[in-house]
């Protein structure tokens, strides 16, 4: 299951480094690209001669190599089918939850747009300490994935729990939870999802837009990627570039016009929809062919109704074709997303309110609540957008 899956291992500052050889040998036994990042404490409890012998790769310490060549967190996060942090120490999750970034292997991670899993290692009473338990907590709440420490003899001399699990208990970890449900849940299923804003034009200088930045949609792409379905994006214009590993066809579009025909060309045969773009509901009545100048203290402008993308490929939608919509609400919140779930077809709508902090537009978080056409809700709190999407994802495959 691990054979040709890149796998970037990070080795911290704990005793437990040891069993870093062990993992990084099986690792390869079974097929697996490893590279190794170590922090410089991690360094004095194992060498990097030791595993850049047996990954095959050298060891990244730094930013830089001796020579001057850059090792870059973003290359690293890219290339990685998941981060493994084993041994975890207290320091480096403290950090990881906290959004620290004073070394490669924190600015790996914070770069990252696979799943990440993180060992940790440490004494029974500095794992039991209300920080650490804090920590943990947050990066599960980020959609990390954790690798319960055992119950054990640890280095001190105490017993109990903190030991971190034996090399073959986290392959097993990474077989169960990271890579299996990507090579079996939607294996052979095709999904359509939109994403970001659209632009409509006034003049050639100037549009109508929204805040919209895309991050929602990319995250429900980088899932659905992970759980092994075919996957186009259809993206409004954003700042952002999407780039996974994975079966994923982008197409470009910039006004709701070219949306709602990119979309109704996509949409047939495909299993599941996902419309998750801020699309515009008006548009400019006329669009200048130059650029409108001052005059006057008051500029009129006439808008239209753009067409209904949700409502069109609800009306044309199949038998056993899964379609989801988003609701941005600012009140009544739920009334009206259960209004617009029957009147669009929906199966599912993904309900969020403005008036949730970290919620909406333009923040790395979001909060939602899913409402399904069989009178189902389940409400989720605060979480990182890869956590949200993968939330979704489960949801939809429960309608499948």
């Amino acid at each position: 299951m691990l054979a040709g899956k890149n796998i970037l291992l990070c080795v911290t500052g704990s005793i437990a480094a040891y069993k870093s050889a062990i993992l990084v040998r099986l690792l390869v036994k079974q097929g697996a690209n490893v590279k190794v990042i170590m922090t410089q404490a991690a360094q004095q409890f194992i060498s990097p001669l030791t595993l850049s012998t047996l990954s095959k790769n050298p060891v990244l310490t730094q930013y830089a190599d001796e020579k001057g060549n850059w090792n870059s967190h973003v290359e690293l996060g890219l290339w990685a089918h998941v981060i493994l942090v084993a041994p975890s120490s207290a320091n480096t999750l403290a950090k990881m939850a906290n959004g620290i970034c004073d070394n490669l292997l924190t600015a790996t991670y914070l770069s990252a747009r696979c799943p990440v899993a993180v060992s940790p290692a440490m004494d029974l009473d500095m794992y039991q300490h209300p920080t650490t338990l804090n920590n943990l907590a947050k990066l599960r709440s980020y959609g990390n994935l954790v690798v319960p420490a055992r119950f054990g003899e640890l280095a001190s001399g105490l017993v109990g729990e903190g030991r971190m699990a034996e090399p073959e208990e986290i392959i097993a970890f990474l077989e169960e939870e990271v890579f299996a449900p990507e090579q079996e849940t939607l294996k052979g299923k095709t999904v359509l999802i939109t994403a970001g804003p659209t632009m409509e034009p006034i003049d050639p200088v100037r549009y109508i837009s929204n805040h919209s930045t895309g991050k929602m949609g990319f995250a429900l792409a980088q899932q659905f990627l992970r759980f092994g379905a075919k996957v186009t994006l259809i993206k409004g214009p954003t700042t952002a570039q999407p780039t996974f590993n994975g079966n994923l066809n982008v197409i470009e579009v910039s006004t709701a016009s070219e949306m709602f025909d990119a979309v109704t060309r996509e949409f047939e045969g495909k299993d599941i929809t996902v419309m998750a773009a801020a699309v515009a509901d008006y548009t400019p009545a006329e669009v200048s062919g130059k650029k409108i100048k001052k005059d006057g203290h008051v500029l009129e402008l006439q808008l239209v109704k753009t067409r209904d993308i949700l409502a069109e490929i609800g009306r044309i939608k199949k038998t056993g074709q899964i379609l989801v919509g988003f609701a941005l609400e600012t009140n009544d919140e739920e009334k009206h997303a259960l209004e617009k779930l029957k009147k669009k077809n929906l199966d599912i709508i993904v309900l969020n309110s403005l008036r949730d902090s970290g919620a909406g537009f333009g923040h790395d978080t979001n909060q939602v609540t899913l409402l399904d056409n069989k009178g189902g809700k389940k409400q989720f709190e605060l979480k990182n957008k890869t956590a949200v999407a993968l939330d979704i994802v489960k949801a939809i495959t429960e309608q499948l």
